[in-house]
């Protein structure tokens, strides 16, 4: 009988098998990204800061503005409406994200990374992707618990994800598709737009603008770092980060190496949906 234990196991020596191919093939990493083109747009940076401000000002406050109106709900009734409120905001951000590319971009949304045609190519290639980086984002979670037990105890414990843990505590359906829905639709199309669509852009052509001797690779990889850093702080649980860090350096790498926004849209959904799926499964 084939067990959870033993599918997780060979997962696992899959994406090594597979990490271990990708560092043969592109000479450890140092020819990765000779291919990389970069995005031509002519958005300054400061404009980038418009998208997240709108997400963590205006959204935040409205969702404490709802709580305190709905005081009377069950908290999963309340859970449900800040969740319906982070919806329609992040429809409205991404509204005003697809404006500005069609304004700023060369070949407007297809220049950004979104061309339809390529959406069948890059789901499959997204599965591989996460595959390869899986064992790596479990070697992050596995240090971080053996750090946390070595400094504050054996009883040391990772948190959930706040989204996660309204799922554990209220067992209603109602909250469960509007979380699905939130977590593996919105969040990944929401923020792969912001820190790999514009953040790593802009930061890319930033050094690329500068008479810099660093070389073509070293920028991209520099802007792919530094997205992923913003990417991970943002999740305000900093026990994720490490693992949230070495995600984002996998959705910067996929962005820059197929051109295609989709793909890290799709690594993002399938990391979220597997994370949920097992929890579900857990409860």
């Amino acid at each position: 009988m084939i067990t959870s234990e033993i599918i997780t196991k060979f997962i696992i020596l899959a994406g090594v098998l597979l990490f271990g191919y990708w560092l043969l093939k592109t000479s450890l990493g140092r020819k990765a990204l000779t291919d990389s083109r970069p995005r031509r747009n002519n958005m300054p940076m400061y404009l980038c800061l418009i998208p997240p401000f709108i997400l963590f000002g205006p959204l935040p406050l409205a969702m404490l503005i709802t709580e305190a109106l709905a005081a009377d709900l069950q908290d999963w009734q309340r859970a449900v409406l800040g969740n319906l409120i982070y919806c329609i905001g992040a429809i409205v951000v991404i509204t005003v994200i697809l404006f500005m590319v069609r304004a700023s971009f060369a070949r407007r949304l297809k220049g950004f990374g979104l061309n339809i045609r390529s959406i069948h190519k890059d789901f499959f290639a997204a599965f591989v992707n996460l595959l390869a980086v899986w064992p790596l984002i479990m070697a992050a979670i596995t240090l971080t618990m053996l750090i946390g037990k070595y400094v504050f105890g054996p009883e040391y414990q990772i948190s959930q994800h706040e989204q996660l843990e309204l799922i554990t505590a209220y067992p209603r359906w109602q909250l469960r598709i509007l979380v699905f829905i939130v977590a593996v639709v919105m969040a990944p199309v929401l923020e792969e737009m912001i820190f790999r669509g514009l953040f790593q852009t802009v930061i890319r052509s930033f050094f690329e603008s500068r008479d810099s001797k660093l070389k073509i690779q070293s920028r991209v990889w520099l802007s792919i770092f530094i997205s992923a850093g913003l990417f991970s702080m943002v999740h305000g649980n900093v026990q994720h980060w490490p693992a949230l860090f070495l995600l984002g350096v996998c959705l910067g790498y996929a962005y820059e190496k197929s051109g295609s926004l989709f793909r890290p849209i799709f690594i993002h959904t399938f990391f979220n949906a597997i994370t949920i799926i097992l929890v579900m499964l857990e409860v």
